[in-house]
């Protein structure tokens, strides 16, 4: 309750600072506008991505860096101290597990690393074309740079000084999974749960093409597996009950991109996993086609059916 408190205090006074570019658990920003900001640069053609991965970004915070950052914009000596107080209770390092002020925090922290890439989108401008994006939710990062040859600079110098503003904040980069993409050359990244590829539409025209990442479906297949063990002795009512939320969530989280083919898949297996368990409990074998119908499954028992993908993305690039 303090901690939501001072986030009603303190959000105010840092939102005016904080960069277009950065999206994670800000007011009226969600991550679906960072997956659609990296979506429209791709269909840009800026197709070189930095990909970075920070190591245990939140748990390594250090605080008085932070407290630094706070202090020169409040000027209230009773704030500063119950933040403080705050910070020690997390440890000598990080921001408070779960705490509703946290990610106000993480955003500030990093605030100074959004700033230089806004610099270098402004620096590189060539009127309303930018040769450099990005976007941060976070800790994920994904910076992305033109395909033009005259600009293989910059993927250097981004790089370069990204790694700066990190050791200033004593900010780890995991170089093992941090790494360059090249999107026309057929190869991938992966940003906020999405694997982002470079394809050629049906029409000729190349696009970006966004699916939810192998194993975001997996966890999700495994945990509703779960509850069919846990409840198979149950009434069919109750585990829908269960499976519906569960199956909302994720479906209308990835309800954007070309989700289709994953939540077909999706959609089949937990089918087969409601007749598998309806035929047991009847002691019959198979999936029972005939006896129960798709209507009755998905009207009758109201078994989750909004499997429907948001096609509001960017359009794709013209053919050429």
């Amino acid at each position: 309750m303090v901690q939501g408190a001072l986030k009603l205090i303190l959000e105010p006074v840092f939102e005016a600072d904080f960069q277009p570019g950065s999206f994670g658990y800000r007011p009226k920003r969600t991550a679906h506008d960072a997956i659609k900001r990296v979506a429209e640069a791709i269909v840009q053609r800026k197709v070189r991505v930095l990909d970075f991965d920070l190591r245990a970004y939140f748990d390594n915070v250090r605080h008085d860096r932070l407290l630094a950052k706070v202090a020169q914009r409040v000027d209230d000596a009773d704030i500063m101290h119950l933040l403080k107080i705050m910070l020690k209770a997390a440890g000598k390092k990080g921001v408070p597990q779960g705490g509703v002020i946290s990610p106000l925090l993480s955003n500030l922290y990093l605030n100074e690393v959004d700033k230089m890439l806004e610099r270098a989108r402004e620096v590189t401008r060539n009127g309303k074309y930018t040769h450099v994006e990005y976007a941060r939710f976070a800790d994920d990062l994904v910076v992305l740079i033109d395909a033009y040859k005259r600009h293989d600079w910059l993927i250097g110098a981004v790089t370069k000084r990204l790694r700066e503003e990190f050791a200033k904040l004593q900010v780890e980069i995991n170089d093992e999974k941090s790494r360059t993409v090249n999107l026309e050359r057929g190869e991938s990244f992966s940003f906020l749960g999405f694997d982002f590829r470079y394809l050629r539409s049906l029409r000729g025209a190349m696009r970006p093409h966004y699916t939810p990442k192998l194993k975001k479906r997996t966890a999700l297949l495994r945990e509703l597996k779960e509850v069919f063990r846990r409840h198979r002795s149950q009434p069919i009512g109750r585990v829908i009950s269960l499976l519906n939320p569960k199956l909302r969530g994720w479906v209308n989280y990835f309800a954007v991109g070309h989700s289709s083919e994953c939540f077909s898949y999706i959609k089949d297996w937990v089918e087969k996993k409601v007749r598998r368990q309806l035929a047991q409990a009847q002691k019959r074998k198979g999936f029972c086609w005939k006896r129960w119908n798709r209507a009755w499954l998905y009207d009758t028992l109201g078994l989750f059916n909004g499997y429907r993908v948001r096609h509001d993305g960017p359009k794709a690039a013209p053919a050429g």
